[in-house]
């Protein structure tokens, strides 16, 4: 009795997996060719589509494969920038805007991690005069850094409040800040905009 069900469902899955197939290989400006269903028909086989697997390890395997599906679109949308398959804390208009007003402007901050390789290979180097001047260049660059930060999140808060007035910009600016900590070719999403274009 139970035999007879799982072959049934399995059977049922396989046609609608066929079904499916055919009917997203035609083309959207095509006719149907077939009767709209009626409501209850599209409801009854909506709820038939629903097929749970019968053992763990085969709901374990589908939940992999609808992850790694959803990661790829993610990382596909991260390097071409498609808006419907971003992280949930890269969507939105005020995120584009942040990420699109830091990729316009040239910042100091891009550069820290180059500078400070430079600067720990300096301190290395065992000649007092050049560990000196590693420290002094390092502070110097760390508070011109912070000013850089400062400018950036004024100008950055500013344009938001005027382009967004009366919407949720919470976040925004730090998210501005942090992405300017990244070299420019390492950002993701990659920058859409050219540096100096207005975004």
């Amino acid at each position: 009795m139970f035999r007879r069900r799982s072959d049934d469902a399995a059977a049922s899955a396989t046609v609608l997996e066929k079904q499916d197939e055919t009917t997203q290989a035609r083309d959207p400006q095509a006719k149907k060719g077939r009767p709209t269903p009626k409501r209850s028909e599209a409801e009854a086989n909506r709820r038939t589509r629903v097929t749970v697997p019968k053992d763990r390890k085969e709901a374990a395997r589908q939940g992999r494969e609808r992850m790694r599906v959803e990661r790829e679109k993610q990382r596909q949308a991260l390097m071409n920038g498609d808006e419907r398959h971003l992280p949930a804390r890269d969507k939105g208009p005020v995120r584009k805007f942040a990420r699109d007003y830091v990729d316009s402007r040239w910042s100091l901050a891009e550069f820290f991690l180059p500078a400070a390789v430079v600067i720990l290979v300096l301190s290395i180097v065992k000649v007092p005069a050049l560990q000196l001047l590693s420290t002094l260049l390092f502070l110097l660059f760390f508070v011109f850094v912070v000013l850089d930060f400062v400018r950036l999140g004024l100008g950055l808060r500013k344009q938001l409040g005027e382009r967004f007035a009366g919407q949720n910009t919470r976040g925004a600016v730090a998210y501005g800040i942090m992405r300017t900590l990244q070299m420019r070719r390492l950002r993701l999403p990659k920058p859409q905009v050219r540096r100096g274009e207005k975004p």
